[in-house]
C-alpha cells in the first residue's frame, strides 16, 4: 500500500526511510487515485499541518489510515494530528510515535498497514463471491 507523508523537521522522513514500503511525500502529489495511508507530524498545540489538511481535502476518498509523529513533552497534544484526521475523515489511527520512532514503532506500523491490506483483499473476495451468487440466482 502506498504511504504518503509530510515531514517538517525530518523526523517523519527518518521514520519513512526505515520502512520497506513505497512512500511519496505530499509535495510530489496532487491527486492520489489508489488506497494509501498517511504519516504526518503534529504542529502547534496538536494541530494538523495546513499542507496536510489541504492535501486531505483533495484526497480523503482513498485514505485508509493515519499515523503521526509527535513529542511527548506536549502532553495531551502528543501526535494529536492523527486523532483529528481520524475523526474528520473516519479512518483509524494506525500509530503514534515519538520523534522519528523506534524499530518497534516501525514494525507496529507495518503490521497495521498489512492488516488493512488483508482486510481490503478479503472484502474484494467477498464482493466477488456475492456477485457470483447474485448472478446464479
Amino acid at each position: 500500500m502506498l504511504v504518503v507523508y509530510d515531514s517538517r523537521t525530518g523526523n517523519v522522513k527518518r521514520f519513512i526511510n526505515k520502512l520497506n514500503m513505497r512512500a511519496v511525500p505530499i509535495g510530489e502529489l496532487d491527486i492520489v487515485d489508489e488506497p494509501y495511508v498517511l504519516v504526518t507530524y503534529t504542529t502547534g498545540f496538536g494541530q494538523v499541518p495546513e499542507r496536510v489538511m489541504n492535501f486531505l481535502n483533495r484526497n480523503s476518498n482513498n485514505l485508509q489510515g493515519v499515523s503521526a509523529s509527535g513529542n511527548r513533552n506536549w502532553g495531551d497534544g502528543f501526535a494529536k494530528s492523527a486523532d483529528t484526521i481520524s475523526s474528520l475523515f473516519n479512518v483509524p489511527v494506525l500509530s503514534k510515535f515519538e520523534l522519528s520512532g523506534t524499530n518497534q514503532d516501525m514494525e507496529y506500523f507495518v503490521e497495521r498497514v498489512r492488516n488493512i491490506e488483508t482486510h481490503r483483499a478479503e472484502q474484494r473476495i467477498d464482493a466477488t463471491r456475492s456477485g457470483r451468487l447474485l448472478s446464479i440466482g
